[in-house]
């Protein structure tokens, strides 16, 4: 890589974040967020395109992942505070507007932040989840979706969770990313650094308090209203955990959005790197 990966701490919203950065340090910022069960790692195969390209590109381990703090009250990771620890990170980097780019999770954060914060967010990219709304009124109206998001529910009782995500060396949380994406996409390698990673001291409590928040606190999902910035939506059309059409109908809250399916699992920029780094970096232009 021209340029190579620098490890940070970065203190923001009152804890500190693990930050992955790259990039020329005048590049305009482009923020990366990635989902459950993941971390930075998740956007490997983005990072050196979008610096190469002449962005600043930040990938943080977002709370409760990885090496970033981890606060133990569920109640800390509802979605405003998910939102403030990015908005700290762009005031961190001194700058006044930055992208963000969110996949799984990290598109719940960047949907919100979109919505709630167009004055310092410029644009926003968004893989694999639909508009907080859109899914809220799937969940209430689709049952196939209710079906297909059976976790969210299972995840919402106390320790057996816990329990299970790491019994018989992380054989759920490991079957989320292989047993749902196109063979030979995460390598044994791969794999190695996600059990680091989940195996960081309180990690696996902390990623599931991400859902028992938007369960418990859901209203404040709920209220992620119309954005008004321009978003560009890539959906791997063969999501196990999310129906096609929660895409398209996400359009309708959006002033100017675009939606391209690619032909690949809720992992798209895993399975087709080359394909979404061309969608990203057009969307930048």
């Amino acid at each position: 890589m021209p340029y190579a990966l620098e490890y940070h701490h970065v203190p923001t919203n009152g804890l500190r974040l693990h930050v992955v950065q790259c990039g020329p340090a005048a590049g305009p910022l482009v923020v990366l967020l990635h989902g459950f069960p993941e971390f930075w790692y998740a956007w490997r195969h983005q990072i050196e395109a979008l610096a190469e390209a002449g962005y600043r590109v930040w990938v943080p381990d977002q709370r409760g992942y990885n090496l970033s703090d981890k606060p133990r009250r569920v109640r800390d990771y509802v979605i405003d505070e998910l939102a403030a620890d990015i908005i700290g990170l762009i005031d961190a980097a001194g700058r006044e507007r930055a992208v963000v780019m969110g996949h799984d999770w990290g598109a719940a954060v960047a949907w919100h932040l979109a919505a709630h914060h167009p004055s310092r967010i410029s644009r926003a990219a968004i893989l694999n989840v639909p508009h907080p709304r859109v899914l809220g009124r799937a969940l209430l109206r689709k049952p196939g979706q209710l079906l297909k998001s059976w976790y969210i529910f299972f995840f919402q009782l106390p320790w057996l969770p816990e329990m299970l995500v790491q019994r018989r060396r992380w054989r759920f949380a490991r079957w989320a990313l292989r047993g749902t994406s196109r063979p030979g996409t995460f390598s044994n390698e791969d794999l190695a650094r996600y059990e680091a990673a989940w195996g960081q001291p309180g990690a696996v409590r902390s990623m599931l308090n991400w859902y028992r928040a938007a369960v418990r606190f859901g209203s404040r999902l709920g209220k992620t209203g119309r954005v008004s910035i321009p978003v560009r939506i890539i959906w791997g059309e063969r999501d196990a955990f999310l129906k096609r059409e929660l895409a398209r109908e996400s359009l309708a809250f959006c002033d100017d959005a675009e939606l391209t399916y690619l032909p690949a699992s809720h992992w798209v920029q895993h399975e087709m790197p080359a394909e979404v780094n061309k969608l990203l970096l057009q969307f930048l232009k």
